[in-house]
C-alpha cells in the first residue's frame, strides 16, 4: 500500500494509468480528436507568435472547397496537424524541432544546437518536412515512416535517421558542453528560471520542463541544484504577482557546485489586510507531456505564494474524468499542504462545449454527472441542472474561460453567441437570472476585454455576479503557453473576514468582495464601501470614488458605471464624484500593454466586483441591458437548433422552457 499522504493508493494507480496513455498515445492520451485536442499538440511546438488557428483553416479550405468558414471552423479537428505545425513555422526552426527538409533530390538538416552535458543522450522532435511530389520513406531509430507527397511528420528522434538510403549526420541537433552546477536559495519556495544563451533552460533533476505564457522555462522550490553549462546563465527567481523579479548572471566553474542566492522584492502584502489571491480553475492532469502528480501542485502553490488553489477534475472529450480519483479521496477537505496561508481544494469543471463549463469550489458531494455532450451523447439536459445539483452540495459556481471572439460594449450578442461548439459560456445569461450561477471568470486565458463586456451588460441587466479569475493552467501540460504556466498567474483577490478557510472564501466571492488582476492591486471605494457593497441613495445624493492601482505594468485607470466610463487617468490613483440618478453600479478597471508580468497576450489587466448604488430604494436593472440579455436568449434558441445534438425534441425543449424561465425575470425588470 502506498502511505505518502500526497500520493494515496487510488491517486497514484490513476496517474500510473495517465503515463499509459500518455506513452501509447502521445500528448493526447488517446482522447477524440476535437479541435481543441489537436491543437494540444500543435502547441507543444508553437506559441502565440505562430498563428495556428489561421493556418489550420487555410489547409482545410484547400481541402474542402466551398465550404464556409463556420463549417471550416467545425472540422478544425481534422487538420493534419503535423503539416499546420510545418506551415505555421513558415520555414523556420526551433531549438525544439529541428527540420530535416526532403527536397527534390537533396536532403538538409536544419537546426538549432541543443547544449547538452557530458555524455547525455540527444533526444529531440525532428520535423520530417518534404517537398517532393511523390512519398518518401525515412527511418529514425529503426522504425520506417511515410511522409506523403510535401507533407510532414514530427518524430522523435535519439541515435539516427536514415533517409535515400543514406545515413543523416545529426552532429548539428546538438553541442556538448562542459557540465557545472547551481545550487539555488531563496530562503523559502519560489519560481526559477535558469537559461544559457539562446533561451535554452535547465531544470532540476525530474522536475517537468515547463515553460510560461512568455516561453521562459520555470520550476518551484527552494534550495536546489541545477545542473547547466559551464557557460553564461542566467538565473531569475520571482514569486508569483505579489513580488517583482531578481536577476542574476553568472558563469558557473566546470565540475563544481555555484552557490546562488537570490531573493525577490515583495511589491505589496494582500493577506497583511485581509485580501487573499485565489486561482479558480486549474487542473492537475488534461492531457500533456508529463502526467502531474499532486506534489507537482503542491510545489506550484506555494512556490507562487498562491493563497488558494482550486483543483478541477474534469474530461476533455471522452467519458474519462481526469482525476476523479482525486476527488473522491479529498472530497470536502483541505489537501495534505494546505497551511494557515495556503488553502488547496479540488473540486470539479462541468463541462458542454456548447452552453459553456462551470468550475465548482468548496464541493461537498460527488456529483452524479460530470459533462455532457461528448462522444455523441445528447446536449442535455441543460447546465442549469448540474448548477442545480452542485449547489446543493455547497459549490461556489463560475463560468469559465468565457468568450473568445471580440466583443465590445456596445455589440449586440450575436457578437458572442455564435455556432459551433466552442466552449463558450452561452448558458450564463439564463443561469444568471436565476440565481444559478455565482461568479463569471472576467480573467481568464481567452478574452478579457470580451468577457468584461459580457459582464457589465449582466450586472447593468440586474444580475449579482462575481468577478474571479480561472487561469485554466494544466500541471501536465509543459508547452502549452498559458496552459502551461504557473497556477495563480491570474488570481481573484477576496477579502476575507477572519482566518482563511475554504469557508470563509467562498463567503467573500459570494458576498462580491473581490478584483480579479492579472498582476496589479487594484482597489475601489465608494464613500468608504468596497466591492460587494450596497448604497442606497437619494435622487441627486453625491458619491466620492476612489481608485488605487499598485504595479509598474499599469498604463490606465478607469471609473465605470452601467452607462460607461465616467472616468479615466494614469496610474495611481484616480477619483470621481457621481450624482445619483438612475440606480446604477461602480466598477475600477486597470489596463496596460504587454508586460513581463502580464501572461495574457493582450498585456495587463484588472476588473473589480461593482460597489451597487440603489437609488430611492431600486435596484439596477438597466432597460438596454435587460433587452441585450433577451435578445441573447433569442440567438442561443437558434444556436441550440443550428449546433445541439437531442435524442428527442423534448429535450430541445428543456433548454427552450429554462430560457422562458429567464425570459419571465428579465421581462419583470422591464416592468
Amino acid at each position: 500500500m502506498c502511505d505518502d499522504p500526497l500520493l494515496p493508493e487510488t491517486v497514484a494507480r490513476a496517474l500510473t494509468d495517465y503515463r499509459d496513455l500518455r506513452d501509447q498515445h502521445g500528448v493526447c492520451w488517446g482522447e477524440e480528436p476535437l479541435s481543441y485536442v489537436v491543437q494540444a499538440w500543435a502547441t507543444v511546438f508553437l506559441d502565440r507568435s505562430h498563428d495556428y488557428w489561421a493556418t489550420g483553416m487555410r489547409q482545410l479550405a484547400e481541402r474542402l472547397p466551398g465550404a464556409s468558414e463556420d463549417e471550416i471552423d467545425d472540422r478544425m479537428g481534422e487538420v493534419d496537424v503535423d503539416r499546420v505545425v510545418r506551415d505555421a513555422l513558415g520555414g523556420g526552426v526551433l531549438t525544439s524541432l529541428p527540420a530535416l527538409r526532403l527536397r527534390p533530390g537533396a536532403v538538409t538538416l536544419e537546426a538549432r544546437a541543443r547544449v547538452v552535458l557530458g555524455d547525455e543522450p540527444g533526444r529531440t522532435w525532428l520535423l520530417l518536412d518534404s517537398s517532393r511530389d511523390e512519398p518518401v520513406t525515412v527511418i529514425v531509430d529503426g522504425d520506417a515512416y511515410e511522409i506523403p507527397p510535401r507533407g510532414a511528420k514530427i518524430v522523435g528522434v535519439r541515435r539516427e535517421v536514415v533517409a535515400d538510403g543514406a545515413p543523416v549526420d545529426l552532429a548539428p541537433l546538438t553541442r556538448r558542453a562542459e557540465a557545472a552546477a547551481v545550487r539555488l536559495r531563496a530562503g523559502f519556495p519560489c519560481r526559477w528560471s535558469v537559461t544559457s544563451a539562446g533561451g535554452q533552460g535547465w531544470y532540476p533533476e525530474g522536475a517537468p520542463p515547463k515553460v510560461d505564457g512568455h516561453g521562459r522555462a520555470y520550476f518551484h522550490g527552494d534550495d536546489l541544484v541545477v545542473a547547466v553549462p559551464a557557460e553564461p546563465i542566467t538565473v531569475t527567481v520571482t514569486r508569483g504577482m505579489e513580488y517583482a523579479e531578481s536577476e542574476v548572471a553568472l558563469t558557473p566553474a566546470a565540475g563544481g557546485e555555484t552557490l546562488v542566492e537570490l531573493t525577490p522584492e515583495r511589491l505589496y502584502d494582500a493577506a497583511a489586510h485581509g485580501w487573499y489571491g485565489g486561482d479558480m480553475h486549474v487542473h492537475l492532469n488534461w492531457m500533456g507531456e508529463e502526467p502531474a502528480a499532486p506534489e507537482l501542485a503542491a510545489a506550484a502553490q506555494h512556490g507562487e505564494d498562491l493563497h488558494v488553489l482550486n483543483l478541477v477534475a474534469g474530461n476533455v472529450a471522452s467519458a474519462r474524468v481526469y482525476d476523479r480519483e482525486a476527488l473522491e479521496h479529498w472530497l470536502g477537505r483541505d489537501l495534505p499542504w494546505s497551511d494557515g496561508r495556503h488553502l488547496a481544494r479540488i473540486g470539479v469543471e462541468y463541462r458542454n462545449d456548447l452552453v459553456g463549463h462551470v468550475g465548482a469550489f468548496g464541493l461537498r458531494g460527488l456529483p452524479e454527472r460530470f459533462h455532457t455532450g461528448f462522444s455523441g451523447d445528447a446536449d442535455w439536459p441543460p447546465n442549469a441542472v448540474a448548477c442545480e445539483e452542485l449547489h446543493e452540495m455547497g459549490a461556489v459556481l463560475g463560468y469559465g474561460h468565457p468568450f473568445h471572439l471580440p466583443v465590445s460594449d456596445t455589440d449586440p450578442p450575436e457578437a458572442a453567441v455564435r455556432r459551433g461548439r466552442n466552449c463558450s459560456a452561452r448558458e450564463i445569461v439564463a443561469d444568471a437570472a436565476l440565481g444559478l450561477i455565482d461568479t463569471l471568470d472576467v480573467l481568464n486565458h481567452s478574452s478579457i476585454s470580451a468577457t468584461a463586456a459580457v459582464y457589465r451588460r449582466l450586472i447593468g441587466a440586474g444580475n449579482r455576479l462575481t468577478v474571479t479569475a480561472g487561469t485554466d493552467a494544466v500541471l501536465s501540460f509543459c508547452h502549452r503557453g498559458t496552459s502551461s504556466g504557473p497556477p495563480g498567474w491570474e488570481r481573484v483577490y477576496a477579502r476575507v473576514d477572519g482566518p482563511l478557510t475554504a469557508e470563509s472564501f467562498a463567503e467573500a466571492i459570494l458576498m462580491g468582495r473581490t478584483f480579479a488582476t492579472t498582476g496589479p492591486w487594484l482597489d475601489l471605494t465608494v464613500n468608504g464601501h468596497g466591492p460587494g457593497d450596497t448604497l442606497d441613495l437619494a435622487p441627486g445624493e453625491h458619491v466620492e470614488i476612489t481608485v488605487t492601482s499598485v504595479g509598474p505594468e499599469v498604463e490606465t485607470l478607469e471609473i465605470r458605471t452601467a452607462d460607461g466610463v465616467v472616468a479615466q487617468g494614469p496610474p495611481g490613483r484616480l477619483t470621481a464624484t457621481l450624482t445619483a440618478g438612475e440606480p446604477t453600479y461602480v466598477v475600477a478597471v486597470a489596463t496596460g500593454g504587454p508586460h513581463p508580468r502580464a501572461f495574457h497576450g493582450s498585456g495587463a489587466y484588472a476588473h473589480t466586483s461593482p460597489v451597487y448604488l440603489n437609488v430611492a430604494g431600486t435596484r439596477v436593472a438597466r432597460p438596454e441591458d435587460v433587452r441585450w440579455c433577451l435578445d441573447w436568449l433569442d440567438r442561443l434558441e437558434e444556436v441550440l437548433r443550428e449546433s445541439g445534438v437531442f435524442a428527442t425534441k423534448d429535450q430541445y425543449d428543456d433548454h427552450v422552457a429554462l430560457y422562458d424561465r429567464a425570459r419571465q425575470v428579465y421581462r419583470a425588470r422591464l416592468g
